[in-house]
C-alpha cells in the first residue's frame, strides 16, 4: 500500500513539475536535433550532424534565458557557423564561433505554452515540454533561422 501510494506521489510531482510556469526559468543551452531518421530531409540531417559535432566540443550555438520578470535573452550564433573539411578529409571541421547575436524580448509561459515576440515584433507561441532539466521544442514552430525545418530542438538546463 505505501509503495503504491510513492508512485502515484511521484507520477504527481513530474506532472506537477511540467505544468508549473517556473519550470522554465534559467539558461538553456540547445545540445539536440532529434529528427525521424527515417524521414527527415537533408537539412534537417545535415542540421542535426552540425549541431551534434558542435555540442560535443561543448560549443551552444543557441542559449536562452528565461528570468523571473518575465524577460527572455536569446544568443544565437548559427549565423556565424563555418563548415569545413577536415585536413584529413574524412569528416567536418566546424570552429564553435565566436560571434553571436543576442536579442532580449518578453514572454510568458503556462507550464505547457510559451508566447514569446520574436525580433520581427510578431507573437510566436509554441509548445514546450520540460522534463527536469531537459527541455524539448518543435523546431519548425520555433523558427530559429537553420534549424527550423523540423525535428525537436532539445535544450539543457545549465
Amino acid at each position: 500500500m505505501i509503495t503504491a501510494g510513492m508512485l502515484f506521489s511521484c507520477s504527481s510531482d513530474k506532472e506537477d513539475e511540467a505544468a508549473n510556469p517556473s519550470a522554465i526559468l534559467g539558461t538553456w543551452d540547445l545540445t539536440a536535433l532529434q529528427i525521424d531518421e527515417n524521414n527527415a530531409t537533408t537539412d534537417e540531417e545535415f542540421g542535426k550532424e552540425i549541431l551534434d559535432f558542435l555540442t560535443a566540443q561543448q560549443c551552444y550555438i543557441i542559449t536562452l534565458t528565461f528570468n523571473e520578470d518575465l524577460s527572455v535573452v536569446t544568443e544565437n550564433s548559427g549565423s556565424y557557423v563555418e563548415i569545413n573539411v577536415n585536413s584529413g578529409g574524412t569528416g567536418l571541421d566546424i570552429p564553435c564561433p565566436t560571434e553571436s547575436d543576442t536579442d532580449v524580448s518578453t514572454y510568458t509561459f503556462d507550464g505547457e505554452r510559451l508566447t514569446y515576440i520574436d525580433d520581427s515584433l510578431e507573437t510566436v507561441t509554441v509548445t514546450v515540454q520540460i522534463s527536469g532539466n531537459t527541455m524539448s521544442i518543435s523546431a519548425a514552430e520555433f523558427g530559429i533561422d537553420n534549424f527550423d525545418t523540423g525535428g525537436q530542438l532539445i535544450f539543457t538546463r545549465r
